[in-house]
């Protein structure tokens, strides 16, 4: 209980009188949002909060891009022409259906995995810079290509740390000043 002015009278916290306009309802209604402000700012800094938005983010962003593509990318309808067209036009939205479903995996895994090492990183080392991106993006390309052996990992490291170099330079780069 201290004052901030001479001659104010102290208040236990939580029991200052209400201001001029607002009732004690009102107030508790604010503190009560000041508590779900912080707590979701927290929650958005969690990593298993930024993994599960990045990975849910890549799963929307490739169902997107499979779909943008997909009109390009079904074969000859006319190799088909045993079906009827409404027959035709089922198999086409099963076929970019799973084709979505597929690439939108994919681009949730590549999503997931990444924001997580690079949450972890950043947790560790207690900064947010461009080291962090390097570091996840090789570790994130090594993850993503085990499968093919140590040079293919190693490849795959590289090709992603510089990706991930590039976009995250282009992205903290600053505006030219304007004269």
């Amino acid at each position: 209980m201290t004052s901030l002015f001479p001659g104010q009278v102290p208040y236990a916290a939580g029991k200052e009188p209400v201001p001029a306009g607002f009732t004690q309802e009102d107030v508790e209604n604010l503190r009560q949002n000041k508590r779900m402000e912080q707590f979701m700012a927290e929650a958005m800094t969690s990593c298993p909060a930024k993994t599960v938005m990045a990975g849910g983010a890549g799963l929307a962003l490739g169902m997107v891009f499979s779909l943008m593509t997909a009109s390009m990318a079904y074969e000859d309808p006319l190799l088909r022409q045993h079906a009827g067209t409404a027959q035709r036009a089922r198999d086409i939205l099963r076929d970019t259906g799973k084709t979505m479903w597929t690439s939108g995996k994919s681009f949730g895994k590549v999503g997931a995995i990444y924001s997580s090492i690079e949450c972890v990183i950043e947790s560790y080392r207690g900064r947010n810079d461009l080291y962090n991106s390097v570091g996840a993006g090789f570790l994130s390309g090594g993850v993503l290509a085990r499968a093919s052996g140590p040079k293919a990992a190693f490849g795959g490291g590289l090709a992603f740390a510089a990706f991930s170099c590039a976009i995250d330079m282009f992205m903290r780069r600053e505006p030219a000043d304007e004269d």
